[in-house]
């Protein structure tokens, strides 16, 4: 599953809670929930919650991809493989702060 590209732009070969999932490694999960409750100021990411395939594979999603994410809800309406392929890329609110903040999203998704 080489170049796994999420719909926001994410590599899902990288991402941590795929690792975790697929070498069922609680260790990488603990830390995982603790680096995503301070990267979201929150508390409610628990370690038994970091599992995920990927957002575009069938099996476990993580929940906030699964159910809440706006970016990956619009890109499966309108049938993208991830949003480089919208035409709306460049005024799109929910893709901005990630093409504006994170140079690996910019650069799976624009090419720069």
């Amino acid at each position: 599953m080489e170049n796994n590209i999420a719909y926001c732009g994410l590599n899902c070969e990288t991402c941590d809670a795929r690792l975790a999932t697929i070498n069922n490694d609680d260790n990488l999960r603990a830390k995982t929930a603790e680096k995503w409750c301070k990267m979201n100021n929150t508390d409610k990411i628990t370690p038994e919650s970091i599992n995920c395939l990927g957002c575009k594979e069938d099996g476990v999603k993580f929940a906030y991809c699964q159910f809440m994410c706006e970016i990956r809800k619009c890109a499966v309406k309108n049938k993208l493989s991830n949003c480089g392929e919208c035409v709306s890329i460049s005024s799109c609110d929910k893709i901005k702060p990630f093409i504006d903040t994170n140079e690996e999203v910019r650069k799976n998704l624009l090419g720069k």
